[in-house]
């Protein structure tokens, strides 16, 4: 079974400010955020990926861009558009403070999947087609590359939040449980029982235990299992 990456972009001036960027042209990543991202580059080095996959948004771009500068060899780095950030429509540039005095906003807290951003999208849509695309990329890179790829998908902060629920089991309205950090990584096997949740929201620690390969069977060890071999049991 492939395993996949989770990394949110570094940090924005739009994140820093409290704006909510969405999809406006020219969000780029802050001298915080480019510091991230080298760091998260750092940390997914010793990763031998096979692959690159981003959001064609531009904070993305630049993060995926420093994880590959990172990497030996040419990847497969395609661009994702069902990966991109939600439609927020009518809410995009505006101030979260702001917005937090809209009716919708507690909608969004407590009963996401009821929301449909006014002239944008649906949260149940945003997910629905992000999902669809990351367990699309992982069944090519696994037919490509074999049951031990490991691969990067380099999106957004929602984005993620819903591909992780949806490997949790998680109704949708509960994904505000789960918290993805700018230049977080977080870490999915697909497996063909059930996915599997290696991590969530780590923003330090060693990674090379992924350079493992998977066990063999797709089913759960009983009592939790022995985990890392001893050269990967600093991995986080």
């Amino acid at each position: 079974m492939a395993t996949v990456i989770l990394v949110r972009h570094g940090r924005t001036i739009a994140n820093a400010d409290g704006l909510l960027a969405g999809r406006s042209a020219g969000v780029r990543l802050d001298d915080v955020g480019r510091g991230q991202a080298a760091r998260v580059a750092e940390r997914l080095s010793v990763v031998p990926l096979v692959g690159v996959v981003s959001s064609p948004l531009e904070r993305c771009r630049q993060t995926a861009r420093m994880i590959l500068e990172q990497q030996a060899g040419a990847l497969a780095r395609p661009i994702e558009k069902d990966i991109t950030e939600c439609d927020y429509g009518q809410w995009q540039g505006r101030t979260l403070s702001e917005l937090a005095t809209e009716d919708l906003w507690s909608v969004v807290q407590t009963q996401p999947s009821a929301a449909v951003f006014p002239g944008g999208e649906s949260l149940a849509a945003m997910q629905a087609r992000s999902v669809a695309a990351i367990r699309r990329h992982d069944a090519r890179f696994e037919a490509e590359h074999g049951p031990g790829a490991v691969w990067a998908a380099v999106s957004h902060g929602d984005i993620i939040k819903s591909i992780l629920a949806d490997a949790l089991g998680m109704h949708l309205d509960l994904f505000q449980r789960i918290s993805v950090g700018p230049a977080s990584v977080s870490i999915v096997r697909y497996g063909a029982s059930r996915p599997e949740m290696l991590a969530t929201n780590s923003g330090s620690g060693d990674l090379s235990w992924l350079r493992a390969a998977p066990a063999a069977t797709d089913d759960a060890p009983v009592g939790g299992g022995a985990g890392p071999g001893p050269s990967e049991a600093s991995g986080s």
